[in-house]
Order: C-alpha cells, then sequence, then structure tokens
C-alpha cells in the first residue's frame, strides 16, 4: 500500500512538471513571437510614397490662384527656404523646401463675404485635379502640440496655422523628381490661411576662406567670419572645421605679428545658457588646436557669446546656418 501511494504521488509529480514546463516553452514562444513582430512595419502606419506620382503641369510656384472674390489680407510671405511643420498621419514632420503663406479674406469690394466651406471646397477641387492627395483632416494632439511650440519658430507671421483652435487640411502632391508639393489650409469664420510648401533640400551657400584671404582681411578690415563646423551640439570639430582650423594656423604662420581673438556664436536653438556656454567651448576649441600646432598662445584669446549678435535671420535654416560662426579679431 506505501509503495503504492508513492508511486502515486511521483507520477502526479512527473505529470505536473510536463505540464508546467510545456507552459513555460509555449511562453517563450510567444515571448519571442512578440519581438520579432516588434520589428515588422505596422499595416497601418501611412506610407507617403504609397501616393501616385502627378506630373500634371503647375507653372510657377506658388502655383495656384486665390478663389474667385477672396483677396490676400495683408502681403504673403514668400522664403527661398524655409523649415515647415506638416502633419503627416497625425504627427508634426519638419520639411524643407520653398515656402509661401498667407491669410486669405474676403475681397469687400466686389461685395462677397467670406464663407469657410466654399474656401476648402475650392482648394480641394483644384489639389484634386493636379493629382493631389489629402493626407490629413483634423486636429492635432496636445503631445504634437507641445512639440510644435518647442520646435516651431515661426509661430504667428501671416499664414501661420492656428492648430490649437483650428482643424486644418493637409495635401500633398507627389512628384516624381522628389521635389513633392505640401499645401496646408486652414479657418474660421472670418478668415483663412494657406501654406504652400515646395520640398527641396537644403544647400549651403557659405565657402571656405582659405589661409590668403583669412590674412587678408585680417590685415585690411580687422576682422574675418568663418563658419567652422562642429559636431552637432558639442565642441568637437568635423573633419572639414580641422581643415578649417589649418588655414587659420597657416595664416597666422604667415604672418607672425598678426595676433587674433576667436569668438563663437550659435545659432537660437535651445537656451541662451547652453549657447552661450556652447560658443565659448567651441573659440576654446579653435584656440588649443593652433596651440597644439605651434601657434604661441600669447598671440590667442577666445571668447563666446552664444545666440546674442545674429547676422542672419534664425527662423530659417540658411539662416541658422550663418549664425553658427567663429569670427576672428585681431588685436
Amino acid at each position: 500500500m506505501k509503495k503504492t501511494t508513492l508511486y502515486l504521488f511521483v507520477g502526479v509529480f512527473m505529470m505536473n512538471w510536463a505540464c508546467k514546463n510545456e507552459n513555460t516553452t509555449q511562453i517563450e514562444e510567444e515571448k519571442t513571437e512578440v519581438v520579432v513582430n516588434e520589428g515588422e512595419k505596422n499595416e497601418n502606419e501611412f506610407d507617403l510614397t504609397s501616393i501616385p506620382v502627378s506630373n500634371h503641369e503647375l507653372g510657377k510656384f506658388p502655383y495656384f490662384s486665390l478663389p474667385e472674390n477672396l483677396k490676400n489680407q495683408n502681403n504673403p510671405i514668400e522664403k527661398e527656404f524655409e523649415t515647415l511643420y506638416i502633419p503627416i498621419d497625425g504627427k508634426f514632420q519638419p520639411i524643407d523646401g520653398k515656402v509661401w503663406k498667407s491669410n486669405i479674406v474676403a475681397d469687400n469690394t466686389s461685395g462677397s463675404t467670406w464663407s469657410l466651406p466654399l474656401f476648402y471646397k475650392n482648394y480641394d477641387a483644384i489639389l484634386t485635379e493636379v493629382g493631389g492627395v489629402k493626407i490629413f483632416d483634423g486636429k492635432l494632439d496636445a503631445e504634437q502640440l507641445k512639440y510644435l511650440s518647442d520646435n516651431a519658430t515661426y509661430l504667428g507671421e501671416d499664414g501661420s496655422i492656428d492648430y490649437w483652435n483650428e482643424p486644418v487640411k493637409v495635401y500633398v502632391i507627389r512628384r516624381e523628381n522628389g521635389d513633392d508639393i505640401f499645401v496646408q489650409i486652414s479657418g474660421n469664420s472670418a478668415s483663412g490661411k494657406i501654406q504652400i510648401l515646395q520640398k527641396e533640400a537644403f544647400k549651403s551657400t557659405i565657402s571656405l576662406l582659405n589661409a590668403d584671404e583669412i590674412e587678408k582681411a585680417l590685415t585690411e578690415q580687422g576682422k574675418v567670419t568663418l563658419h567652422i563646423n562642429f559636431d552637432t551640439d558639442k565642441a568637437s570639430l568635423k573633419k572639414d572645421g580641422i581643415i578649417a582650423v589649418n588655414e587659420i594656423m597657416a595664416a597666422l604662420k604667415n604672418e607672425p605679428n598678426l595676433n587674433i581673438e576667436i569668438n563663437g556664436y550659435t545659432d537660437n536653438t535651445g537656451t541662451a545658457e547652453h549657447n552661450l556656454n556652447l560658443s565659448k567651448q567651441r573659440a576654446e576649441t579653435v584656440k588649443n588646436e593652433l596651440i597644439k600646432n605651434g601657434i604661441a598662445e600669447n598671440r590667442l584669446k577666445s571668447n563666446g557669446f552664444g545666440q546674442e549678435n545674429p547676422i542672419a535671420d534664425n527662423t530659417t535654416d540658411s539662416g541658422k546656418a550663418q549664425n553658427r560662426r567663429v569670427e576672428l579679431v585681431k588685436f
């Protein structure tokens, strides 16, 4: 009887262990399956490349006239290069390119009154006709609005959309060469806003000065502005930044009586305190690099002024690029 009881206990234990082991294996397999699936693309994720390309001839930028009996409230704003934040799949995406934007109102001289539905229908009709596709229609959530406030710098000028209070309709006209056209429109009971962006990659217009040009500018003008590339938000030099410092070094070796103060500047991205410290560190980096390569320390001074004294518009990428600079001043 005791042996029978013992055998029965062992049998039950083995069955429970086997079931537990099987369940554990199943759980592990399910975990593995989840991990694999996490790396896969969500089928519901919006894909801009799925939109058909339009080869419709559009003419000259900004491509579209105003609807009949409407006018620009003020002079439209047109910029050769700007960054707009455009809702795509419910999330703001920064897109660069040529921009036109304006506030639109009724032309009272014609006796007409403002109609928001008519404003929307006019643009929907023409954009659809040329191959445009509506990719967003509605309001943005609080997280996206905070993201916009933290990153966009142009809010408030004519044509700026009130994402906080007005729904926005976004269209895209895909082009074969990649310079897609984005159109954002919104409105209220009194007026409308429209933004047109022709997508375009940023092209720097800043060129590197050589040693002779640096020496000449310092000798004749007492000052020269250089755009030395550092790693993003750091004081370490990029490869072409080292090349620029080598040109400064060559200029100082060519003219032994030339002493310089190295002044660093940033754009206005980030806090003023952070930018001030970063500009000082970058100026110090240039100074130390020159000393390391044989320039006497008593010929050099360094300082930083952060985002103060901008030389270009900080609301555009091209302007920000110009403001991120190092100025050499003869002393």
